[in-house]
């Protein structure tokens, strides 16, 4: 079996250009194009450059691989972006901030702290599940030796990780607040708890090879971590 790896549509959309070569110009330029082949074009780069992150990790694997992946030219590829860690950074960027995004709606609803637990693991898990192998190959990276060039980038992921984080902490306090979580500890453990678990599932979690969905997962997950958070008041 074949395993698309799919990414949000616009992954590479925040391309950046480092100098003002010929190439820079002319990728300046490409950004303005909206036409669908352009656009398919991007996607199909990004989808790429994920399976070769995945093959390879990102220190091994170089531009030409991605070129080799997708059976064209490296100059060719330069044309849409002009490093890999541009191609790794915004298509794991478009994933966690579509996350957070998630987390925040979650959070921010109307519904008891209950649904709104259930639904963040669930939503969290199936969006694993959805971009894969994105998030493995994101929790295989260090965001603490990058290069200096990417400083800003892993200033920028550490701040994502940490609103999310923050999410969840909101979503535990609310449960303590109203007595329909068991105070079991600190909001804080309890969050890290919920997000290890979901993080946890790259060491084993296919989705070409899983006989349970990614939904189907968070679903047993969420059931499991109520079980054990629960009030029984």
């Amino acid at each position: 079996m074949i395993f698309v790896y799919r990414l949000p549509p616009g992954s590479l959309d925040r391309t950046i250009v480092t100098r003002e070569s010929g190439i820079s110009k002319r990728r300046v330029a490409a950004k303005k194009d909206s036409s669908a082949s352009y656009v398919a074009r991007r996607q199909e780069i990004a989808d790429a450059a994920i399976r070769v992150f995945h093959k390879m990790g990102l220190e091994r694997a170089s531009m030409s691989a991605v070129a080799e992946e997708l059976g064209i030219d490296r100059a060719s590829l330069y044309y849409y972006a002009s490093s890999k860690e541009v191609l790794f950074d915004e298509c794991v960027r478009t994933v966690v901030e579509r996350n957070l995004a998630l987390v925040k709606r979650i959070e921010a609803s109307r519904v008891s702290p209950r649904r709104k637990l259930r639904d963040l693991i669930i939503a969290l898990m199936s969006s694993y599940g959805e971009y894969y192998p994105v998030f493995y190959i994101y929790i295989r990276e260090n965001l603490s030796q990058v290069s200096e060039g990417r400083t800003e980038w892993s200033r920028d992921m550490r701040g994502l990780n940490r609103q999310t984080t923050d999410a969840v902490i909101s979503i535990i306090e609310q449960g303590y607040a109203d007595g329909s979580f068991r105070n079991v500890g600190p909001a804080r453990v309890v969050a890290y708890g919920v997000l290890g678990i979901v993080g946890w599932t790259h060491r084993w979690f296919r989705p070409d090879q899983s006989a349970e969905s990614a939904s189907e997962i968070g679903k047993i997950y969420a059931e499991l971590f109520l079980a054990g958070i629960e009030s029984p008041y």
